[in-house]
């Protein structure tokens, strides 16, 4: 069943003007159709629509429940955006249709791009979302300073793959199933070491993804696809 994105269906039970559209225009319901809502915060909503109108369609709630989570863990990836935003947002979509709760924007040295439009990425996330017949939206962080953000508290395991030559240890290695975690990915011209440095001296273990050079986007889907293939 097709689903829709109604944020704040809880308060109102009138669909987004882009869903309404969807639902009327493109899909054709009329009144009386039933229809498959999510609030994008866990929850399903068996809906049947009251009016049939393509910017301003009403629907009445016929139940609704808590859908379960289908991973047992907390997954972050903090990546640098790619200078080619198709990447980035090719990473977002891969990553919700596999299971992904916050992705963070980073701003690091030698960053590719330093601006990202969150709206645009945002919609990717809801789309990826519903395709994967999930009822939990990934938060999405902005661009945000890397000095900053491996201060932050973080409630799990704290990683960063970088490529600096050395020993370092594959994520399944060292990473137990059910932990929290959360994985710094860099740009194109890897993190600094300065950088890696001070992610260490906040708590985050350095990780191998493999012996190949990975592109950013796809260090980030790996990352994110390891840690379900652990759990």
């Amino acid at each position: 069943m097709q689903i829709f994105y109604t944020p704040d269906i809880s308060v109102n039970l009138e669909l987004p003007e882009e869903e309404a559209g969807h639902c009327v225009r493109v899909l054709r319901l009329t009144e009386g159709a039933e229809i498959l809502l999510t609030d994008g915060k866990g929850y399903f909503y068996k809906a049947i629509i009251t009016r049939a109108h393509p910017k301003h369609c009403t629907v009445e709630i016929a139940d609704s429940w808590q859908a379960e989570k289908p991973w047992p863990f907390y997954v972050h990836i903090a990546v640098a955006p790619t200078k080619n935003m198709d990447r980035m947002e090719w990473f977002a979509e891969k990553a919700t249709e596999i299971g992904i709760d916050e992705i963070t924007c980073l701003n690091c040295r030698f960053s590719e791009r330093r601006e990202v439009k969150p709206a645009r990425l945002e919609k990717i996330l809801v789309s990826a979302m519903k395709q994967s017949q999930k009822a939990l939206l990934p938060k999405l962080n902005g661009m945000t300073d890397f000095k900053s953000f491996v201060k932050q508290p973080f409630d799990g395991r704290k990683f960063i793959a970088h490529c600096e030559e050395g020993e370092k240890p594959l994520i399944k290695e060292i990473y137990h199933a059910g932990e929290n975690a959360l994985v710094l990915i860099g740009p194109e011209g890897d993190f600094s070491p300065e950088e890696i440095e001070l992610a260490k001296a906040n708590g985050f273990e350095a990780i191998s993804l493999g012996k190949s050079r990975l592109r950013t986007e796809t260090a980030a889907l790996t990352a994110c696809h390891t840690l379900h293939v652990l759990n």
